[in-house]
């Protein structure tokens, strides 16, 4: 093998993020974006759904896709500190964006696209380790945004301060139960890390660990507590250091993604209360975590079923949401495309 060729296989990507595997994944998420716009143009019984989609108001449209553009620069907003402060910003976008594209392919809540930014930066020289606590530190201050809102918007509708009468069990349980997963957080680095990994495998014991599938899992075990620990004390001293890109880029990448759900509503002349939008939202990302490409299916299920429970009318909901999962695919998709393609020309230069 030439020279060239070495450094090309060195710097290719594993193998569940080359192109042909990428590509591929795309394609099954568009086949089912697919599959259900067939479903509302042909099964008998939505014609309000069609209806609606014809009649959709473009200028909202385009509002919604400028929100979800929105949301995406706050993700890379926050990105930045958290993962490459010592970098410029050219960096930070190229892997921002193709982690974000990696989430509208892979769902998990964005997991598989952290895993992205995780190769491109332990190419860039990041210490795996520093990548481990900070992944885990990203990961939590995006979701916290969601579970604090639900915590708050919860009982501020279950006390009759904002929005429409709900019932309790839609309102203070999600509430109470966002309030404890909040807890459990802050609770997590008073375990301690635990021992060392390397404590998990005596020195010199390689070949049993080979043949010891206890000893592979007490190892991977320990490795994982004390990521998740360490991830999780680190991630509450970045909110204490209150960084502005950090705190707008959470916030920001929240709130307009929500708000495209808003507008699309308003493509077509319903008026669903923005705090039934906003406990909504928390189910769908829930459903996200269902393992479909892409989350098809699991977010759309969460979301038309809430909204619908909430009181929000059934074919504008069915119309809103189907609008804002195109936008929520395509667009994250396109920009991550050009940044992966960005990336791989960096990381191999």
């Amino acid at each position: 093998m030439s020279t060239l060729q070495q450094h090309a296989t060195d710097h290719a990507p594993p193998r569940a993020f080359q192109t042909r595997r990428l590509l591929g994944g795309a394609a099954q998420v568009a086949a089912l974006i697919g599959a259900l716009v067939l479903v509302a143009a042909l099964t008998p019984g939505l014609g309000d759904v069609r209806r609606l989609l014809g009649d959709a108001s473009l200028g909202w449209v385009a509002a919604a896709v400028a929100l979800q553009l929105l949301s995406c620069v706050a993700y890379v907003l926050m990105f930045k500190p958290i993962f490459c402060a010592e970098r410029s910003w050219g960096a930070a976008s190229r892997i921002g964006w193709s982690a974000l594209g990696m989430g509208s392919i892979v769902p998990a809540s964005g997991a598989a696209g952290l895993a992205l930014a995780s190769w491109a930066l332990v190419h860039d020289g990041m210490e795996p380790e520093r990548v481990a606590r900070r992944s885990v530190a990203f990961f939590l201050i995006k979701g916290s945004v969601n579970f604090v809102a639900v915590a708050l918007i919860g009982t501020a509708m279950a006390l009759g301060l904002v929005g429409p009468p709900v019932s309790l069990w839609l309102t203070a349980f999600p509430a109470a139960l966002a309030g404890v997963a909040i807890a459990v957080v802050l609770l997590l680095p008073r375990i301690g890390a635990g021992g060392e990994a390397a404590r998990a495998v005596p020195p010199g014991a390689q070949r049993a660990v080979t043949r010891s599938g206890a000893i592979r899992v007490r190892a991977a075990l320990t490795i994982a507590r004390r990521t998740l620990v360490t991830g999780t004390a680190e991630a509450i001293g970045i909110l204490r250091a209150r960084n502005p890109l950090v705190l707008a880029g959470a916030l920001g990448y929240w709130l307009f993604d929500n708000a495209v759900l808003w507008a699309a509503f308003h493509a077509f002349g319903a008026d669903v209360s923005i705090w039934v939008i906003l406990l909504g939202y928390l189910v769908g990302q829930l459903g996200g975590l269902l393992p479909i490409p892409g989350g098809m299916g699991g977010i759309d299920g969460g979301l038309i079923g809430m909204l619908i429970v909430f009181g929000a009318p059934a074919a504008a909901t069915a119309a809103a949401v189907l609008i804002y999962r195109v936008i929520l695919f395509w667009l994250p998709l396109a920009g991550g495309a050009i940044g992966f393609v960005a990336l791989r020309r960096s990381i191999a230069a």
